[in-house]
């Protein structure tokens, strides 16, 4: 089984940018510079054989280069305890087309399709479930409220390896087929 997702990845400028300001939550596993993106779709853990359907139908989209820029920060909870920091990404539209397109992709590949609301963001931290309440998180989210870059295109759609490890997920670029072409 391979464990697959679609994402696109920012400039250095962007991910330096962003690696700037991973500190100061005790609790946070925080990214490495590998691991900064925007998701588009997870896939999951999929055959080899779909995993090439999947790339296959991914090298047709035809889309336009999307340009976004840094906006803000957030988090994901679940259970009412913060598990992810975030960085926002925005304008939304032309990604929500984006991943409409790669969604659709991956159905004709034999994929179910998503269902859950797509919010654009980069993960820039992961929190343990025994981290519990950290009132860092709460000074590092508002520290970085205003975070904000100027625009800049996202080229390419890239299809990615996710090896789950002790220490986390490592990512690999299986894939990449260049945007607005």
């Amino acid at each position: 089984m391979i464990r697959l997702f679609v994402a696109l990845r920012p400039p250095p400028a962007i991910r330096q940018s962003l690696l700037d300001i991973m500190e100061g939550v005790p609790v946070a596993r925080w990214q490495d510079d590998d691991q900064l993106h925007v998701t588009l779709r997870f896939v999951g853990e999929v055959e080899r054989p779909v995993a090439e359907d999947v790339a296959v139908a991914l090298s047709q989209i035809v889309a336009p280069v999307p340009s976004v820029s840094l906006a803000g920060v957030g988090r994901f909870e679940k259970r009412g305890r913060t598990d992810t920091l975030w960085a926002g990404v925005t304008p939304h539209d032309a990604l929500a087309a984006l991943h409409r397109k790669v969604d659709q992709a991956c159905v004709r590949a034999g994929l179910a399709p998503e269902h859950r609301a797509y919010l654009p963001h980069i993960t820039v931290a992961r929190l343990a479930r025994s981290a519990g309440v950290d009132p860092a998180i709460d000074h590092w989210i508002a520290d970085h409220a205003g975070m904000a870059s100027p625009l800049f295109p996202l080229t390419h759609l890239v299809l990615y390896q996710s090896h789950l490890g002790r220490d986390g997920a490592t990512y690999e670029p299986v894939a990449r087929w260049a945007l607005g072409t």
